[in-house]
């Protein structure tokens, strides 16, 4: 009896060791993750839209452009609610110097464009296949957006729904002064 109850004893001493010891080791050997802040220059990316176009961040920001760049998903219900919106948005301010470019998590092209022949978005949309430009800004909750001046910094970061007058006060504040 003696000798099962210090089995037991020693295997749980040793589980118990070994976590303390992965604990202590993935802190220490973790990435340092720095989190995007207004001011910061915004990543540059490059991904490939629905439409075959090439979409690069510093196409727009070189043109003097400001970005509306909205992370979403098909499966995220707040991301579904503000589609029409931004919709809206989108041509109020066509034909001014900014860009809206809505970029999918990793989901599959024939479902994305299924989902966006549903909603009628005539926006840009892009798929972030690997999450590299979803890593770069690091986001986490969807819907997010990152509002980009026209000098590709961060002007401002957007998380969760947004409403029609959110989105045209955003879209305000980055297009250039004429």
């Amino acid at each position: 009896m003696k000798k099962k109850r210090r089995i037991t004893r020693s295997i749980i001493l040793a589980v118990l060791f070994l976590a303390i010891v992965y604990t202590i080791y993935a802190s220490l050997t973790k990435d340092k993750v720095t989190v995007l802040q207004v001011g910061d220059d915004a990543p540059d990316f490059e991904l490939v839209g629905l439409d075959g176009n090439i979409y690069r961040l510093s196409d727009y920001t070189s043109q003097g452009k400001g970005v509306f760049l909205n992370f979403w998903g098909t499966w995220c219900e707040p991301c579904e609610r503000e589609m029409p919106a931004m919709e809206r948005q989108y041509h109020n301010y066509s034909g001014q110097d900014f860009e809206m470019i809505a970029v999918n998590i990793a989901q599959s092209k024939l479902e994305v464009a299924n989902y966006v022949k549903e909603m009628g978005m005539s926006f840009p949309i892009v798929i972030d296949t690997n999450k590299s430009v979803l890593n770069a800004y690091n986001i986490t909750p969807l819907p997010t957006t990152i509002l980009i001046n026209p000098e590709g910094k961060v002007h401002h970061i957007a998380i969760g729904e947004m409403t029609d007058q959110s989105i045209a006060t955003y879209i305000e504040s980055i297009i250039p002064a004429s």
